[in-house]
């Protein structure tokens, strides 16, 4: 591509494979397409539904197919996944540290889910997912961190763990049915009003602070 004089380097054509730069302020173009110099790769998506967290997928297409090429040649990996039937916010990276420090149980991570279910939600079942449910094959009880009831049946739940089919679970033991999943909201990371189903973006050195805050906020 090079030698081609297919790749531009902050607006001069490059076609040296040995060229060094300064990686600072970095911008190269290949093929017309501008690219900014990431040493590492922090994005957040707006996942549809019908998408899998996966790269093998068994019945719908990944949510990598809605990454550009090079990102996912970079091997950016999803960060805790969500249901093929779940939407909303999902963060990315190439970064193995970061995406421990995310997921892993030990940071305890606020993750705020906007669930709608399919019977009205009472103040006794608000009250068992604040307390602590039983989920079926786990021995120990699990409580949200919050509960707030948006409409008699739409509430936003706060937990900081991801076990598997977690919420759906949770409604189950309280005997209500989640009819639809959107996380809104990673630790201090809000999904933007402006984001589309599907769509991405690089996370911005605010972001990316607002995240960290939450990590040391969650071990204080």
């Amino acid at each position: 591509m090079l030698r081609n004089g297919e790749v531009t380097v902050n607006g001069q054509l490059c076609d040296d494979p040995g060229a060094d730069f300064d990686t600072s302020n970095l911008h190269f173009a290949i093929n017309g397409e501008s690219w900014p110099y990431k040493e590492r790769s922090y994005l957040m998506l707006n996942k549809p539904a019908n998408y899998e967290c996966s790269h093998k997928t068994q019945h719908h297409p990944t949510i990598y197919s809605l990454l550009p090429y090079p990102l996912v040649a970079r091997d950016v990996q999803c960060i805790g996944r969500l249901d093929e039937d779940t939407t909303g916010l999902i963060l990315l990276s190439d970064d193995g540290q970061f995406i421990h420090r995310m997921s892993s149980p030990k940071w305890k991570v606020p993750k705020v889910y906007e669930v709608t279910t399919k019977h009205a939600v009472d103040a006794e079942q608000m009250a068992a997912l604040l307390k602590g449910v039983q989920l079926v094959d786990d021995p120990a009880t699990i409580a949200a961190l919050a509960c707030t009831q948006i409409s008699e049946n739409i509430i936003h739940l706060t937990l900081a763990e991801g076990k598997y089919h977690q919420v759906k679970r949770m409604l189950a033991a309280v005997s209500n049915r989640v009819e639809g999943l959107k996380r809104l909201r990673i630790g201090a990371l809000q999904l933007p009003d402006d984001l589309p189903e599907g769509e991405w973006r690089w996370l911005d050195e605010a972001s990316l602070l607002a995240l960290n805050t939450a990590e040391r906020n969650s071990t204080d």
